[in-house]
């Protein structure tokens, strides 16, 4: 075993916020699911990740008690839950020393939100080394507003604004970064074989 399969944040503050009902994609726990069967037949490592704000009273404050995987997607003994404070999962976690002991090299990035925390955390592991495959259709993202977009507006506002950034367009954004520079693209069947 030296690669490990890193699910981040497809948890239920996710799904707490108007913005879920636009997601990019609905089917994250099954793609998901489809990853961590396959990781647990090849012996490979699966890490769970969530994102916690302490204090902040949204829904990413694990007071409010969202701050969990998604129904569906049940760890086994063994697999590491590791909590994250930053858009990455390397920052605020003992998550390299954890790959490190193990002899990890390479990685499997999927999770919420496409752009976010599964980019973010694949820009950095590439920069310390490992070989990084972003399963994208394993991932899920929102539409974006535009950065002048007004505050307080609802989904069907944003969704109505023409400069809002689509989850298509988002997606296709994050494969032209990613590929060949920090993390070789792939589906789940591309992965799976199923």
């Amino acid at each position: 075993m030296n690669r490990a399969l890193l699910v981040i944040d497809v948890q239920e503050s996710f799904r707490q916020l108007e913005k879920w009902a636009a997601i990019s994609n609905p089917d994250i726990v099954g793609q998901v699911n489809k990853l961590v069967a396959h990781a647990r037949a090849e012996r490979d490592l699966v890490v769970w990740i969530v994102h916690t704000d302490h204090g902040s009273g949204d829904v990413f404050d694990p007071a409010r008690g969202y701050v969990r995987l998604i129904d569906g997607l049940v760890p086994t003994e063994g697999e590491p839950i590791i909590t994250k404070t930053s858009h990455n999962a390397f920052t605020t976690t003992n998550l390299q020393q954890l790959l490190t002991e193990r002899g990890i090299r390479e990685l499997v990035v999927s999770g919420i939100r496409t752009e976010q925390c599964c980019e973010t955390t694949t820009r950095v592991a590439s920069d310390l080394g490992y070989d990084v495959t972003f399963a994208t259709d394993a991932t899920a993202t929102n539409p974006i507003e535009h950065r002048d977009a007004p505050t307080g507006r609802s989904l069907a506002e944003i969704l109505a604004d023409p400069r809002t950034l689509s989850t298509d367009e988002i997606i296709a954004r994050t494969e032209y970064a990613l590929s060949g520079r920090f993390a070789r693209i792939a589906t789940v069947k591309e992965l799976t074989g199923s």
